[in-house]
């Protein structure tokens, strides 16, 4: 299992010896439970640093903002950032190198393998122990995870628990990295898109009346897009706020904007909005689960992504995330790639 001790002492020394600007972790937060990221820019501040099951941040997320920080700066930093990455979040690391949206010696890769647990959902554990009160959790070092409340420790297995993501995980540990703290244990489940099939096997009407009551619900707050590592364009085309606006543009340009679809959270352009960020993340989204942990409406976004990670599976034989050499998805083409889709 990961050792702790060994987490804090390796970012310790990445930053007292200034190989990089600060180190992007995890940190108990003031909202109970669950933690917050940690940016930690002074040796002595490592201790702040934690790692337990509910470590569910991706924190690659941050390097978007890394890079906008940078471009704004007349003389940055050119130090790495140094970062804690799970397997999951590994891949997003993969595809954004892929992309070359970042390169290699921009991050120092801290990983850390999940071994067979993974990070807890937290609906799951405050349904399982009746909303009582947690006060610590923890691995254990055979498929279990200790849960500490007033009554005392309580063991339950890792799979009733953990996040569907990490259930259906197939990098338990990082496939990129610069230090690697845990062991390398491969662990491949059974079967790595149950969730959607589950969606598959209605008809199609049942999937159309499943997914109309779903996107009703959507508010647009974009909280899934503001989350997610691989939407990082300056400007987005579902969201006509984010306009990328520069000194050089005129009052013409900003009035003649193209206005894709409405901002009101109706069913139509809720439907529009969605699919059109599946789409985007076609081959690219690598399940690490953050847009459909955050939506306030619990609206399972994570099955459409999941659905076209499995087409991108069958179709071409591609795995997202995985080899930062492979070109990506929609950049590459085979001769045997399937063309029924031609008409």
């Amino acid at each position: 299992m990961v050792n702790l001790e060994d987490l804090k002492k390796e970012a310790k020394a990445v930053l007292k010896d200034e190989k990089v600007k600060y180190v992007i972790g995890y940190e108990k937060s003031s909202n109970g439970l669950m933690p917050a990221p940690a940016f930690i820019k002074k040796p002595e501040d490592v201790e702040k640093l934690i790692w337990d099951p509910t470590c569910i941040h991706n924190l690659t997320r941050f390097l978007t903002d890394e890079k906008q920080k940078k471009a704004r700066e007349k003389q940055p930093d050119e130090r790495p950032v140094g970062i804690i990455v799970k397997g999951c979040d590994s891949r997003a690391l993969v595809v954004l190198l892929q992309e070359k949206f970042i390169n290699r010696e921009d991050v120092y890769i801290i990983g850390v393998s999940c071994e067979s647990a993974g990070v807890v959902d937290e609906k799951k554990l405050s349904k399982k122990l009746k909303d009582k009160k947690i006060e610590n959790i923890e691995f254990d070092e055979k498929d279990n995870i200790i849960v500490t409340t007033k009554d005392g420790k309580t063991k339950i297995p890792a799979s009733e628990i953990l996040a569907e993501r990490c259930l259906e995980c197939r990098a338990n540990f990082p496939v990129i990295y610069d230090v690697l703290l845990g062991e390398k244990t491969k662990r491949q489940p059974e079967n790595p898109f149950q969730s959607v099939e589950k969606i598959e096997s209605l008809s199609e009407q049942e999937r159309w009346d499943f997914w109309k009551e779903q996107l009703s619900k959507c508010i647009r707050c974009y909280a899934c897009r503001s989350v997610c590592p691989m939407c990082y364009c300056d400007e987005c085309v579902v969201d006509t706020i984010n306009f990328a606006v520069t000194a050089d543009t005129t009052a013409e340009e900003k009035a003649q904007k193209i206005k894709w679809l409405e901002k009101s959270p109706v069913l139509s352009e809720n439907f529009v909005y969605h699919f059109i960020r599946a789409i985007h993340l076609a081959g690219r989204c690598i399940d690490c689960g953050e847009c459909e942990r955050v939506c306030p409406l619990d609206i399972p976004i994570r099955f459409l992504n999941k659905k076209l990670e499995k087409d991108a599976k069958e179709l071409f034989d591609y795995d997202s995330g995985f080899d930062p050499d492979q070109p990506s998805l929609i950049s590459s083409f085979r001769d045997e790639d399937p063309e029924d889709f031609i008409r």
